[in-house]
């Protein structure tokens, strides 16, 4: 693995953190705000409704964008937006201008989670897409464990508003590495064959795959889990079960953690034994683990202990799912992958907006609604995998020949 191999990881993983930041380093404040600003939790989910809503609509335009002008100019214009909006929201004077400036903040934030992907696409495929699309999602993963923890010392220290002046420099950060680090890998020659006819094309041709749909779908309904566990995480574990901001922030990293940790061996793992056999296994594993979860709540064992544990199996397996189901999608897609990962990534977080402002209707304090839905979830990514690429194995593609050591 060469040391620009690790390089573009890096990079590539800190600028797709960018948005996710502004999810994750908030969630600790939630209550706060609501107490704040006079409102109620639905209005609070509001405020993350509306980011994921920009935040996946946005990418429609970034992607095919970054097809036709190189990869480089739609980060500084989507960076450039979130910087803006975050300013905003620290200033917010009322839950309206809070979801306005999310709104506005999320529309910059697309940019950099799909072009990153796009570039993946550029320089490698199979194989050793996933072993870099793994490695950015170390780098990228960073977010949900420290994020939430770092948000809690800032409340602590200086108030919510705070939070989203911490988010705003992170956005200046982020348009220093695309200046400073970043290559261009779309060259001049490819982007002549991208306009807005073609980008219609290559959309209309994306929506005729019912392999690239099924795949992201899978990804979909695997993410649609952690997003109801984003949006009423706080409320469950701060108000039912009585942690601390900070204890709650660390709680939710384990979490984490376990999906990073278990995605590094994504890679490995499809090198023997394909990228279709680990995407059916890791699915069937976050299904029964979070059906299990389900029904320890329905049995009346409403235990945190417990939640945690069956949650850190969970998630380990959909540390698995997410990046192999991002490289299959993709694989196809090659001259199109800009447009491939912005419909990818737009799909995936409508869906996930709307189960948040669903889940939100059912939302009583209680962890309840919030397991149920995450298992609803999880058993539908299930079946679609079952649909996508059924019960039979297949071989492990050539590239793992070729990496044995892998």
């Amino acid at each position: 693995m060469t040391s620009h191999f690790l390089r573009m990881a890096l990079v590539l993983g800190l600028l797709s953190s960018i948005g996710p930041f502004a999810i994750d380093m908030y969630l600790p404040a939630l209550p706060a705000i609501g107490v704040a600003l006079h409102a109620d939790v639905h209005a609070v989910q509001m405020s993350l409704m509306a980011f994921f809503v920009s935040f996946a609509i946005s990418q429609l335009v970034y992607g095919p964008a970054s097809d036709m002008f190189g990869r480089k100019p739609p980060l500084y214009v989507g960076i450039g937006l979130f910087v803006v909006g975050s300013v905003g929201c620290a200033l917010a004077p009322d839950i309206g201008w809070l979801i306005a400036f999310r709104f506005l903040q999320g529309l910059g934030g697309g940019a950099p989670i799909v072009v990153p992907r796009a570039i993946v696409r550029d320089l490698h495929t199979g194989v050793e897409a996933t072993r870099l699309m793994s490695l950015l999602l170390l780098v990228f993963s960073v977010s949900p464990i420290l994020a939430p923890l770092v948000g809690s010392f800032v409340i602590d220290a200086a108030g919510w508003r705070a939070i989203f002046w911490a988010v705003t420099g992170i956005g200046v950060v982020g348009l220093l590495l695309v200046a400073l680090t970043l290559e261009e890998t779309r060259p001049a020659a490819q982007r002549t064959q991208s306009d807005v006819a073609s980008t219609l094309r290559a959309f209309a041709l994306l929506l005729r795959d019912r392999h690239f749909l099924g795949l992201t779908a899978i990804g979909a309904f695997g993410m649609a889990s952690f997003f109801i566990f984003l949006a009423n995480s706080s409320f469950v574990f701060i108000g039912h079960y009585g942690l601390t901001p900070r204890q709650y922030s660390l709680a939710f990293s384990v979490n984490a953690a376990s999906f990073i940790g278990v995605s590094q061996f994504a890679g490995r793992l499809t090198a023997r034994w394909g990228l279709a056999s680990i995407v059916r296994v890791a699915v069937l594993g976050f299904a029964l683990s979070l059906g299990a979860l389900l029904a320890f709540n329905l049995a009346g064992i409403d235990r945190l202990d417990v939640m945690i544990v069956v949650m850190l199996v969970g998630y380990g397996f959909l540390g698995l799912v997410v990046p192999t189901t991002s490289v299959m999608a993709l694989d196809d897609h090659g001259e199109i992958a800009g447009a491939a990962s912005a419909l990818m990534g737009t799909l995936q977080l409508v869906l996930g907006a709307a189960v948040i402002a669903v889940m939100s209707l059912f939302a009583d304090g209680t962890a309840r609604p919030m397991v149920a839905g995450m298992a609803a979830a999880a058993l539908c990514a299930l079946v679609l995998t079952r649909l996508t690429l059924g019960g039979r194995r297949r071989a492990a593609p050539p590239a793992a020949a070729a990496h044995p050591g892998a």
